[in-house]
């Protein structure tokens, strides 16, 4: 079942996509959006997550906001423009609601995120490592000032990133796999060869959609959050 949903955000409301399992209950998934919006990429993932076994939800970071496929310049500006300290308060608030929900049969909760939702589920389980247990980034992370304090991250994380990528560089990602290895983290970030930034996205808006890539890693991605969150 799928719908739209309220809940709490520091004081305010935010918005967001919740799929429900056929069984009525499964563990609790957070799915952070591409540059795009929530868009029906981002509500197709959803989809697929609630058709795996879990209670999915996606926050709208922009709140109602939208950029097409064939908008850049509008994907950046709203990226860009996204107060930070809102989508801190949001996706903090989207956890405390989705651990809160009595579909929810686990008390850690997974975060799976595309581009620069990648580089959100970092964040969130850097700032949230009292809920967030696995951590599921594709083709994005923090780099540079935008890395966060990591010592309170708790989660295990399986990230998958492309092999050409002039927004988040593999070599990058590795350099991070190996710093926050040497703080004792769990992680793990793969790096696909033969793929481009977006190889998920079932949009293909950057014509880098890769099937037999894709079709490998999703089973993968669903075993993993199922026994991190088991």
């Amino acid at each position: 079942m799928a719908e739209t949903v309220e809940f709490r955000s520091n004081g305010n409301t935010a918005s967001g996509y919740l799929v429900t399992p056929a069984s009525g209950s499964g563990p609790g998934i957070l799915v952070i959006q591409e540059w795009w919006g929530l868009d029906s990429g981002i509500k197709e993932m959803t989809d697929r997550l609630g058709a795996a076994g879990f209670v999915a939800l996606a926050p709208d970071l922009y709140h109602g906001e939208l950029a097409a496929h064939d908008e850049m310049d509008k994907a950046a500006h709203l990226m860009n423009a996204l107060p930070a300290d809102r989508a801190a308060r949001d996706t903090s608030g989207a956890i405390d609601y989705l651990a809160s929900l009595p579909s929810v049969t686990h008390h850690g909760i997974g975060v799976v995120g595309f581009c620069m939702g990648g580089m959100l589920s970092f964040l969130i389980a850097a700032n949230r490592g009292d809920k967030v247990k696995a951590l599921v980034p594709f083709y994005g992370f923090p780099q540079g000032a935008m890395e966060p304090d990591w010592s309170k991250l708790t989660a295990s994380i399986s990230g998958h990133m492309a092999e050409t990528d002039q927004f988040f560089p593999p070599e990058a990602a590795k350099a991070l796999e190996t710093k926050l290895r040497a703080m004792g983290k769990t992680v793990t970030l793969t790096v696909h060869a033969g793929t481009g930034h977006a190889f998920m996205g079932p949009h293909n808006a950057l014509g880098t959609f890769n099937a037999a890539v894709a079709a490998k890693i999703w089973p993968e991605a669903v075993a993993f959050l199922k026994k991190t969150l088991s």
